[in-house]
């Protein structure tokens, strides 16, 4: 009898993030479809699993056919797409984080996926802001297409390569100071890189 290897297909998986979730997928044997707009950008990680285990996938996040083609086929999917800053059309908040998880829910729903992951980020119930806005807008357009799908909301992530603490350090080397954030009021409780795909990894695999 042929062995049915597990599938998942991970959105953003060549972020900060998205990276080490598919090693973490990898290490288990699970073969993982990185959707990216640009395949070549993926390549880095191919060396993760054995040959042919990681195979990126061109992926265009508008069109409701090519992310389902990224979906057919798969046991899990994640999806790690987030930006901090708008960048024109397409690259816009509400198309990121509200319209393309919706979407993606609505063909996990459809294409008989198991385990649905979505990364939002702590805090977006207060809606303070427009990137907050649509996260949990995002959330909302989840849960109303995959309502048994998980939603996880990481703090400030930390690790080797990420964007915020390693903005901090090369901004030490020229600045005489640094800023405080919020008057050096502003509390963080950082979370490790690891210990959040560890987190993505327990969901998918629990009964």
């Amino acid at each position: 009898m042929a062995q049915h290897y597990k599938t998942a297909t991970v959105f953003g998986g060549t972020g900060f993030l998205g990276r080490q979730i598919v090693r973490g997928l990898a290490r288990r044997g699970v073969i993982v479809k990185v959707a990216t707009r640009v395949p070549e950008r993926a390549y880095f990680l191919k060396p993760s699993g054995d040959p042919g285990q990681v195979v990126p996938v061109a992926c265009d996040y508008s069109n409701a056919q090519s992310v389902q083609r990224a979906i057919e086929g798969s046991d899990y999917v994640v999806n790690c797409i987030g930006i901090l800053f708008q960048r024109g059309r397409g690259r816009n908040f509400k198309a990121l984080h509200t319209d393309l998880p919706g979407s993606i829910a609505s063909l996990c729903a459809q294409s008989g996926v198991k385990r649905l992951v979505h990364i939002s980020a702590l805090g977006v119930e207060a809606r303070t802001s427009r990137y907050a806005k649509t996260k949990f807008a995002g959330e909302k357009a989840v849960l109303e297409n995959f309502p048994q799908a998980t939603i996880l909301r990481p703090s400030v992530i930390f690790g080797e390569g990420d964007h915020f603490f390693n903005m901090f350090a090369e901004m030490s080397r020229y600045l005489p100071f640094l800023p405080l954030i919020g008057g050096g009021k502003t509390r963080f409780q950082p979370v490790f890189v690891g210990d959040v795909a560890e987190a993505a990894m327990s969901v998918l695999e629990a009964p």
